[in-house]
Parts: structure tokens; sequence; C-alpha cells
């Protein structure tokens, strides 16, 4: 889902963006805040350190910032440029004891608390329902 489409729907919601890396991770902190997120966080680690990153590690500093920051929705994107494991979602799901909504190529708002996620799955779509 296209960063740009968030911005422009009819919910009021701030938008922060939040990258975990080195130095250059701010590059993708600042387009960002080019298209429109009202704030960025950047975790910054060593370089030498990122291989060594584990999607539970990511998982683990973004509980930190959810629960500090109340946020009440996160969006995450499928994959990251160095594997395709889509583990860092499900995990911070788990560690907020949240539900979770994967692959999502829609996110409309259903009843007040409630969002109706339209999904990819193999064979089409399916469309559920959030709290």
């Amino acid at each position: 889902m296209p960063f740009t489409y968030l911005t422009s729907v009819t919910i009021r919601f701030q938008v922060v963006a939040i990258s975990l890396g080195g130095p250059k991770s701010q590059e993708v902190l600042r387009n960002a805040l080019a298209k429109g997120a009202d704030k960025a966080i950047h975790i910054e680690i060593p370089d030498a350190d990122i291989p060594k990153v584990e999607p539970l590690h990511v998982a683990k500093a973004f509980q930190k910032i959810v629960e500090k920051e109340k946020f009440d929705v996160v969006f995450l994107g499928k994959q990251a440029i160095d594997d395709d494991a889509s583990q860092t979602a499900p995990l911070l799901a788990g560690l907020l004891d949240w539900p979770q909504a994967l692959f999502a190529s829609k996110v409309e708002k259903a009843d007040e608390g409630h969002l109706k996620v339209t999904r990819e799955i193999d064979g089409g779509l399916d469309t559920i329902k959030v709290k």
C-alpha cells in the first residue's frame, strides 16, 4: 500500500516512520518526511551489527516505540531488502498481543474501533475485520 495513499484517507491520524539501521537509514526517513510523515524515528545501530539483526530484534525495538508512543495501529512492510522472511510484523503483533492482518492491499475504517482489511492471499483476496 503506497505511503502517499495512507496520508490521503479521511481518518485523522499521525504517520510516524521508523527505521532500524545504520546512518544510511536516515535517507529513508527523510524521504518519508518529504512524502508526508509527521515524525521520524531512527533506531541507529552500527553498520557492522546490521548482518546480526534478526526479525525478533527489530520487533522488540519496535515494541518499545509502539508502547512509548501509544500507537493504535502499526503498518509494516512485507519484506526487507536483505530477506523475504515476513517475520517482523507477526512477531510484533505477538509481543503486543495485538491482532494482525498480513499482506494488506486495502485498509478501511469499519465500525468504531475496527478496521476492514483486504489481504492478498493465494488465489485472490480475503477481507477481514480487526480491532
